[in-house]
């Protein structure tokens, strides 16, 4: 079921739920997805519950990974049939490394606390993950560069404030884009010379999250919580051009660039927006999901949207794994 915003959406479905997987006995939130299209696996991190769930591509749980303090963010090495996991609390800090065939942690990677996000770059093979602040005053943190081939840390980028959420990276692989959560900005960061170049403010919101970008259309996409809000910028002068309201508690967005469709996953519903052109923005529909339903992850070789439903806060949540065929 979807309930319309706008006039375009009202006679049409963009979504289908094709399956829901409960997760009894789980507690807290979740985090984020990844997948491996070919062994057709799904992989999402269960933060506070403390383990990696393994999922088939049609929902069905079919294993439980153990070992964790706070698994987040997670990168899938299809060369190696290998899963990279970012890990980190208050007092822990760390990327291991899973073997995929046997659900084993091989080696672990001892990084500063609150390790949380990370952003796989194609063209240089290297991992940036984010860390906690690296003193008491919180002024600085670090993007940790990992590499994945050799599992090796091989340096650092320092970043204003305490915590960084989403990056996306040029198809150069030369420039990199983070929303800087204390800095209430998004930063812009120069890869080869590991130095932020540029900082944007984001006007009159706070909690930036999720981060896309469009890079023919030189636009940058982010959601923030505090308000709700979707920010489209130019990237070529930094300028905001447009922002619209979305889903609460925003965690995760994506971009169907052949539909122009943009999906934001947040508490009770995704919204969907749709791109008219670089600077023209609907949101046509929310589709119902579920208590803090804020992580997902859209597969377009599937043409598949996931969701998982969390149960933070609520003894009465029911925790699910949601599947959506993302319909024409």
């Amino acid at each position: 079921m979807a309930v319309a915003m706008t006039g375009s959406a009202q006679d049409k479905t963009l979504l289908k739920r094709v399956a829901t997987t409960p997760l009894p006995g789980f507690t807290g939130d979740f985090d984020h997805f990844t997948i491996d299209l070919n062994g057709k696996r799904l992989f999402l991190t269960a933060e506070d519950h403390q383990t990696v769930e393994v999922f088939d591509l049609d929902g069905k749980r079919i294993h439980s990974i153990t070992g964790f303090a706070a698994p987040h963010a997670m990168l899938f090495l299809p060369d190696s049939n290998r899963l990279l996991v970012t890990d980190g609390d208050e007092k822990n800090g760390a990327v291991e490394l899973i073997d995929a065939a046997s659900y084993k942690i091989l080696d672990k990677i001892k990084l500063p606390n609150d390790v949380d996000g990370a952003f796989f770059n194609p063209v240089d093979k290297n991992y940036y993950v984010e860390s906690g602040p690296n003193d008491a005053t919180g002024k600085t943190h670090n993007l940790n560069i990992i590499d994945p081939k050799n599992f090796k840390l091989i340096g650092a980028i320092t970043l204003p404030g305490k915590h960084s959420e989403a990056m996306a990276i040029d198809r150069a692989g030369q420039k990199m884009y983070v929303n800087l959560s204390t800095a209430v900005a998004v930063g812009v960061v120069d890869l080869k010379t590991r130095k932020l170049i540029a900082q944007w403010p984001i006007p009159g919101a706070e909690v930036p999250n999720s981060m896309v970008l469009d890079e023919p259309n030189r636009r940058l996409f982010i959601a923030t919580r505090k308000p709700a809000k979707f920010f489209v910028y130019d990237i070529d002068s930094g300028k905001v051009t447009t922002s619209l309201d979305c889903a609460e508690m925003n965690d995760d967005m994506w971009f169907d660039r052949g539909h122009k469709h943009i999906f934001i996953s947040g508490t009770e519903a995704l919204s969907i927006l749709e791109q008219k052109g670089p600077d023209q923005y609907s949101r046509i529909m929310d589709v119902p999901t579920g208590y803090r339903a804020k992580t997902s992850l859209y597969v377009p070789q599937l043409n598949r949207l996931y969701v998982a439903v969390s149960g933070k806060g609520r003894s009465d949540a029911v925790m699910a794994v949601q599947v959506y065929d993302v319909l024409p």
